[in-house]
């Protein structure tokens, strides 16, 4: 297809690239993001057409939102698709915002989800439940090459459980009880989870606006 004849497609009718190598992160994007067959990627599905590994930027931003554009940017750039990132940080408020900006990286460059939850339970010690306080931040970031498209940012407020329960999900989900539940997000089911989650409310956010994107004069 012809660059002329793409950027008179309506955004919802693009085809869309998801801007991550975490396969959780793309099993919640898609289950939230209705497009029709076809029209959601994940980078697998490119790298064997343009025979080059996805990207794996640095994310040296200071804020959720820049890693989040940093990111979509560089897979928008590689794979030459309208790219969309999820940046997510975990803000605990007994260790002033920590692990914050850097969740995915509380225990070290290389660490395992497991280290990541092992050092956050660690720090806490022994606090009881009431002084656990916690919440979810998710920003998304849909760039089309260099140029910011739409940005949402949605939360979850919860408490970081005693101990890791549960077994489905992945990061911290083990030990982030949200507000108004006794079960973590690792014990509930993926429709529960995506219902009251960070992430699950941005991308139903996104979804709204991005269907708007296929009407709103100049992005056609």
């Amino acid at each position: 297809m012809e660059i002329s004849e793409y950027l008179v497609i309506p955004w919802p009718d693009r085809t869309l690239l998801i801007a991550s190598g975490n396969p959780h992160k793309h099993d919640e994007i898609c289950r939230e993001l209705s497009l029709a067959e076809g029209l959601l990627l994940r980078p697998s599905d490119v790298e064997s057409k343009l025979a080059s590994a996805a990207p794996d930027p640095l994310e040296d931003g200071e804020t959720l939102l820049e890693n989040a554009i940093i990111k979509a940017t560089a897979f928008s750039l590689w794979s030459g698709l309208p790219a969309l990132a999820d940046d997510t940080g975990l803000m605990v408020d007994a260790l002033d915002g920590a692990p914050g900006v850097h969740a995915a990286r509380f225990a070290g460059e290389n660490a395992t989800f497991q280290d990541n939850v092992d050092k956050l339970l660690k720090q806490l010690g022994d606090l009881p439940q009431q002084q656990r306080g916690a919440e979810f931040r998710c920003v998304l970031a849909l760039c089309d090459g260099d140029q910011v498209i739409l940005t949402v940012e949605e939360k979850c407020s919860g408490s970081i459980a005693l101990e890791p329960r549960g077994k489905d999900g992945f990061g911290y989900d083990p030990v982030f009880v949200p507000a108004n539940n006794t079960l973590t997000f690792a014990e509930l089911t993926a429709s529960q989870k995506d219902g009251i989650s960070h992430r699950g409310r941005a991308v139903r956010r996104f979804a709204g606006l991005y269907n708007e994107l296929g009407t709103a004069e100049g992005f056609r």
